[in-house]
């Protein structure tokens, strides 16, 4: 079964909103836990206008499934990586002035960078991901970096899918299939919602992870967070 992995930087981005401590972040990621999330992401930027540094130190001993720490790996980002040893670090190539992540690595001009990132990051016993579009010369750069998945960008997929499904995913399904041939895990992310995720995983049967934030925190304005993980579980028991 695909993994469902919450994103809770929106929780964050209401607490900052007016300061203090609510909602919590802590508590929000344990109740995910409780109702059903297989993982709990996050992503640290450097002007904490989100998550902050101090929020991951908060839930490495707390968060009991997956955690996913995302993130540009310059030295802040792989300090935070080494300190907390999450079960995968997935990078991402935003710097720091992005309103969200909006491209995939381009893993063939940064493969010598990716390459010793990854190595050292893997040294530290944690699995790593590269956020990546669907293109297969990314997906082998990927695989001759090291790293061990890629998170498919799904933004370009989810802005087309009501138009014409077939067409949209056509793209991730090629790519998804021959990076796991040469032997990459496939996580996906970004723009995944209650009306297009069901398509997603039909079309990649063997998705391992999706990460997402804004949508279902969107939902659980209306639904409520234990229904809405509940629908987002249901979507991916496609079986």
């Amino acid at each position: 079964m695909t993994q469902l992995s919450v994103n809770i930087n929106k929780v964050a981005t209401l607490r900052n909103a007016r300061g203090g401590s609510n909602p919590n972040v802590v508590q929000v990621a344990k109740d995910c836990e409780r109702f059903g999330a297989q993982g709990i992401t996050v992503h640290p930027r450097p002007d904490e206008r989100h998550i902050t540094e101090q929020d991951v130190y908060n839930l490495k001993d707390v968060v009991t499934t997956e955690f996913n720490i995302e993130g540009y790996p310059d030295e802040r980002f792989m300090k935070i990586i080494e300190e907390v040893r999450p079960a995968q670090a997935t990078l991402v190539p935003d710097p720091p002035d992005v309103l969200t992540s909006n491209a995939g690595w381009d893993t063939v001009n940064n493969e010598s960078k990716l390459k010793e990132i990854i190595t050292q990051i893997k040294s530290w016993g944690i699995r790593t991901s590269i956020f990546i579009e669907p293109e297969d010369r990314m997906m082998e750069g990927a695989m001759k970096c090291g790293s061990d998945r890629v998170e498919l960008y799904t933004e370009m997929y989810a802005s087309s899918f009501h138009s014409n499904k077939e067409t949209a995913v056509e793209a991730y399904k090629s790519s998804a299939r021959f990076a796991n041939e040469i032997g990459l895990g496939i996580n996906a992310g970004h723009d995944l919602d209650l009306s297009n995720l069901k398509y997603l995983k039909e079309q990649i049967p063997f998705l391992m992870e999706v990460s997402i934030g804004h949508a279902l925190f969107c939902d659980a304005l209306y639904y409520g967070l234990e229904n809405t993980i509940q629908m987002y579980l249901r979507e991916l028991d496609v079986n």
